[in-house]
């Protein structure tokens, strides 16, 4: 059973790079960079660049546009980066993506998105076409499995709240895969639809008031609002960032942070080099992270298993 509740009201010009450019770009590289938040979904992306041969002010420079989690930001800062004539952009999440993408057609596109079929963003993982590829983040099916973590840290949970960000392509398949998943692991889910950061106090809010015993918050929520919130209403919380476990939500299991760093910067310099975005296959993570706050753990007064421990990958103490 589950039930849904709303609140509130529910191109540029640059050419393709030339293949002469085989070994390194003849001019200093432009590489663009559109962020819902901040930085660290990209994992060492700079540091991977680096050891590609790349070094920022000699032959790359780097622009980085960041919405601040205001999501209506995004078109205008992808804009931003076409007319600055950037010679590939980077988007990471599935509204960046898609902004980024409603901006150029011409520009090559990085990708870091949750489910790309799932939302429209390309048709086919093996060749994406047009000016798009990168990293199919594979969110959706990590946050269903993300659900198992909750009876391992409370047993006797029952009740889960979802709370999906309605300004995000990636909402549909993250709720989806959410609601299958739940029966298997004998949870009742609760959706809640926010269209802004300031609906989430009453997210959460009514989400005490139902007595749910955890809630899975989606990656394009305010991270820093969430962590507040979910201590302010001492409710244990899921997010499918990791970068949300370091600022202070209890858990999270996503795809491994370096992996995905070092295959964005792979995707750039091949795209530098020449290659097309649509003849490069979007790739899916072969690699995952399981995070804990134990501080968060401690203040909700969580014990948490050994066992899970052990599994942990990050533990922040």
């Amino acid at each position: 059973m589950r039930r849904r509740e709303f609140i509130g009201l529910v191109s540029g010009t640059a050419l393709w790079p030339l293949a002469t450019r085989a070994q390194q770009p003849r001019r200093m590289a432009r590489i663009g960079v559109l962020l819902v938040s901040g930085p660290e979904l990209m994992g060492p992306f700079r540091e991977s660049l680096h050891e590609l041969g790349y070094a920022e002010g000699k032959n790359i420079q780097i622009e980085v546009r960041s919405a601040q989690n205001q999501l209506a930001r995004l078109p205008e800062l992808a804009t931003q980066l076409v007319r600055s004539q950037v010679d590939v952009i980077v988007a990471i999440q599935t509204p960046a993506v898609y902004a980024a993408k409603n901006a150029t057609r011409d520009i090559p596109i990085v990708m870091m998105a949750g489910d790309p079929i799932g939302t429209g963003l390309i048709s086919n993982l093996a060749r994406p076409g047009g000016n798009l590829t990168g990293l199919s983040g594979a969110a959706a099916e990590l946050a269903a499995k993300s659900l198992e973590l909750i009876p391992q840290i409370i047993p006797a949970a029952r009740y889960v709240g979802v709370l999906g960000n309605a300004n995000d392509p990636f909402m549909k398949p993250f709720l989806e895969d959410i609601e299958q998943a739940a029966p298997k692991v004998r949870l009742e889910v609760h959706e809640i639809i926010v269209r802004s950061g300031s609906e989430l106090d009453d997210a959460f809010a009514a989400l005490a008031r139902a007595q749910a015993d955890a809630v899975m918050i989606q990656g394009s929520l305010s991270d820093k609002l969430a962590v507040d919130l979910a201590l302010k209403y001492r409710m244990p919380s899921l997010s499918t960032q990791n970068s949300a476990v370091q600022a202070g939500l209890l858990m999270s299991y996503t795809a491994d942070l370096t992996e995905r760093g070092q295959e964005i910067a792979q995707y750039v310099d091949r795209i530098l080099k020449g290659t097309k975005p649509g003849d490069l296959p979007v790739q899916q993570p072969t690699r995952y992270e399981l995070a804990i706050n134990l501080k968060t753990a401690k203040a909700l007064g969580l014990a948490v298993p050994p066992v899970l421990l052990a599994r942990a990958d990050k533990v922040i103490e």
